[in-house]
């Protein structure tokens, strides 16, 4: 599909004028028994054999299938615990753990019992963990391991309200205890469970790991999780549809992309899921798994970019640097109605063979499509993406809307945009350019907390959701900007950070990003370096080696930073630009509060906790 293209995809209504707002008809019609047991008994029903899961085997060297029966079966045995524990239909269970099949099968035994689920992250502060737990009212809790029971054992001892709470470790034997101790619960008392629910009752309570305040509580019913999930097979069968289909999870199962995901595999026709809980093993994890297509948010991507262009060294780096030129000048090229010229064709040819294929390797051998969601992608990593031969389909959504509400589709896709609606999902530009949603995903709204749900959603239930767009030609949904990050300097100028941030990060040793200048002169930035990366970079450009501090303070490292703004600053107008910029001797991280879950800056943290380096950046002179 060309820019000029102004046809809108099938299914999408545009109305006359300015477009203002975007919707899709669902593809696959509701009905009040759409809930997740009956998601999981489908599947059971269209191939009790296939395989739905595959598992890690005991040597971490390959994996082991499991059909569709046999994880049911699993999550029926586990169902049955739950109930012997005592819980009512409707009660809260969390669980507190990394990625792992563990959270999926009692994800989906919990939702069999008649449960609601409170996903919480492994990484969260024993602050965030009691404020959970304690608003959900959530019964018992499974984690992952001794640590994490410690913890938690600690905020029962000083919450005499959270007496009643039940703490099982998975260290400790925690399911198969449930297994044996569910086997004195009928199944007729379980096949009532899940017979009483309905597309409307509560499913999970997710919490935002949103960049300021208190984490409110979305509520998502079993009609949002599943409708969706049905949806989006449907509407992107090359991604989820096929006998072939193998997704490898690697995201956070408390991240709602996560548990989309999830569902989804299990709603497809013959999709197999595989886990992987740590991050460190990922690349051989997608090694030996091979998926099919990877989803993951864009932090993911730009450290495999940056990864590729630190380890090659010398002549190396600099084949890798035209090579990626050339995929993205490609992929440019390829929304042209002329497309790339031959001479670009066959650049690109002979890069495919020299970087690009080694680069595919990476990501399994066999990924048809990569997925990127939970922030802004970027166009230079779209189009180098898609430059090497790898479809990248962003898309946008939120923890309120149960994960994606559009996407771009394998043959109607726009570098640079989140894509069209899904079906049963509907767009709207506000007035000052806020983007509106709309549709089968939409939360319900957040727990006993009726004032954010009046200020979040509109009476005829549209969600606001703080971010800022555009809708071009052909109805594809561009994110501009966030309302509450823009900022306005002192001669009025308005800046949305994220495009600079972008680009910035997209240099192997610079890590995370804050760019600033709110009522100040000129647009600043502070820089944290990337502590995987620094020792090849240095040692690529024959410097001794050096920690993060050191290298913060080191004149040789400023420089190559002081090229990086300077090649950013390139994308904005002289106003835009960032004319000053600090090192930071440490970097954001989830550990230390600084970024959230899903690998977001939080901006007014960061804001209060460097507000003396922000003043400092001011105080010296500033670049012509």
């Amino acid at each position: 599909m060309t820019h000029d293209d102004t046809t809108p995809p099938e299914g999408v209504r545009l109305p006359g004028g300015p477009v203002r707002e975007l919707s899709t008809e669902p593809l696959v019609a509701a009905h009040p028994g759409m809930t997740c047991p009956w998601a999981l008994a489908e599947r059971v029903s269209r191939s009790p054999e296939g395989a739905l899961v595959s598992r890690k085997t005991a040597l971490g060297r390959g994996w082991q299938d499991m059909s569709a029966a046999a994880f049911r079966t699993h999550v029926r045995e586990v169902a049955a615990g739950l109930v012997a524990a005592g819980l009512q239909p409707g009660d809260a269970v969390g669980i507190m753990a990394r990625t792992s099949y563990e959270w999926t099968l009692m994800d989906f035994a919990a939702w069999e019992a008649g449960l609601v689920v409170v996903p919480v992250y492994e990484t969260s502060s024993a602050e965030q963990v009691q404020w959970i737990l304690t608003d959900s009212d959530v019964r018992l809790l499974l984690v992952e391991n001794r640590a994490m029971e410690v913890m938690v054992d600690s905020i029962k001892a000083s919450q005499p309200h959270l007496a009643h709470l039940t703490v099982l470790c998975t260290e400790r034997e925690a399911l198969p205890s449930l297994v044996a101790a569910g086997r004195s619960v009928e199944a007729a008392e379980l096949d009532r469970r899940s017979a009483a629910l309905t597309s409307d009752t509560l499913a999970t309570v997710v919490y935002t790991s949103g960049t300021t305040g208190r984490p409110k509580g979305a509520e998502l019913t079993h009609g949002n999780l599943v409708h969706l999930c049905v949806n989006a097979c449907a509407h992107v069968p090359e991604v989820l549809g096929g006998p072939d289909v193998r997704i490898l999870l690697f995201l956070p199962l408390a991240h709602v992309l996560g548990r989309f995901l999830e569902i989804a595999v299990v709603c497809s026709q013959a999709g197999v899921l595989g886990h992987a809980p740590d991050v460190r093993n990922l690349v051989p994890d997608l090694e030996s798994f091979q998926p099919t297509a990877v989803l993951a948010v864009p932090r993911v991507f730009e450290k495999i970019y940056n990864a590729a262009d630190a380890r090659a060294v010398g002549t190396r780096q600099k084949v890798f640097r035209l090579a990626a030129k050339t995929a993205i000048a490609y992929s440019r090229a390829l929304d042209t109605a002329k497309g790339p010229s031959p001479t670009l064709r066959a650049q690109h040819a002979a890069f495919n063979r020299l970087v690009f294929a080694r680069l595919r390797s990476v990501l399994g051998g066999r990924v048809r499509y990569v997925v990127s969601g939970g922030g802004p992608l970027g166009e230079r990593l779209g189009h180098f993406y898609r430059g090497a031969g790898v479809n990248v389909l962003e898309g946008y959504g939120l923890t309120e809307t149960m994960g994606p509400c559009t996407v771009n589709l394998p043959g109607t896709t726009r570098i640079g945009t989140v894509g069209i609606p899904l079906p049963g999902c509907s767009v709207r530009l506000a007035e000052d350019a806020e983007i509106l949603v709309r549709g089968i995903g939409t939360f319900r709204g957040y727990h006993d907390d009726p004032q954010a749900t009046a200020a979040a959603l509109t009476r005829d239930g549209w969600l606001a959701t703080g971010d800022l767009g555009s809708i071009e030609e052909g109805g594809f949904l561009r994110i501009t900007g966030r309302k509450k990050e823009i900022i306005v300097t002192a001669g009025g100028k308005n800046v949305a950070p994220s495009l600079l941030e972008d680009r910035l990060r997209g240099h192997p040793l610079v890590s995370q990003v804050l760019v600033v200048g709110d009522n100040r002169p000129c647009i600043g930035a502070l820089i944290c370096l990337d502590a995987e990366m620094l020792p090849q970079w240095l040692h690529n450009h024959g410097l001794e080696e050096m920690d993060v501090a050191q290298a913060a303070r080191d004149i040789r490292v400023r420089s190559a930073l002081e090229r990086a703004v300077t090649r950013a600053n390139q994308a904005v107008s002289r106003a835009e630009s960032i004319r000053t910029f600090s090192v930071l001797p440490t970097d954001f991280t989830v550990a230390n509060g600084l970024l959230t879950p899903s690998l977001k800056v939080r901006r007014e943290e960061a804001h209060r906790r460097f507000a003396s380096e922000i003043d400092e950046l001011y105080a010296r002179p500033l670049s012509a």
